[in-house]
């Protein structure tokens, strides 16, 4: 029912910067807590980064804080996650995820694939050595 869809994927350089961005539709409403996960070839997706219903809470995984931001324009249904100095171990399919606000779960849940209840199909990160 829900549609996520992931755009902004790419191929960038060691070091280089691209953003992602997640739209939107369908039953999706501002009140959704979102977040984003990778899977790399041969690995165990994992989570990224998580941004709360109204934008003021967020969490990252260490491996990715300092480097990657999360954020949201809900008034454009989106969900964006700019990628800076990115490095080769970043390079996996990168996924977006909704489900209704956790409130004060959000910092114990959140980092959690099974808390959520809709996923986009992903947009692919290759970053070259």
């Amino acid at each position: 029912q829900v549609q996520l869809v992931e755009s902004g994927g790419g191929l960038v350089q060691a070091g280089g910067s691209l953003r992602l961005s997640c739209a939107a539709s369908g039953g999706t409403s501002s009140s959704y807590a979102m977040g984003w996960f990778r899977q790399a070839p041969g690995k165990e997706r994992e989570f990224v980064a998580a941004i709360s219903w109204g934008g003021t809470n967020t969490r990252y995984a260490d491996s990715v804080k300092g480097r990657l931001t999360i954020s949201r324009d809900n008034a454009k249904n989106t969900v964006y996650l700019q990628m800076n100095s990115l490095k080769p171990e970043d390079t996996a399919a990168y996924y977006c995820a909704a489900r209704p606000r956790l409130g004060p779960r959000f910092y114990s849940r959140s980092s959690y694939q099974n808390e959520y209840d809709y996923w986009g199909q992903g947009t692919q990160v290759t970053v070259s050595s």
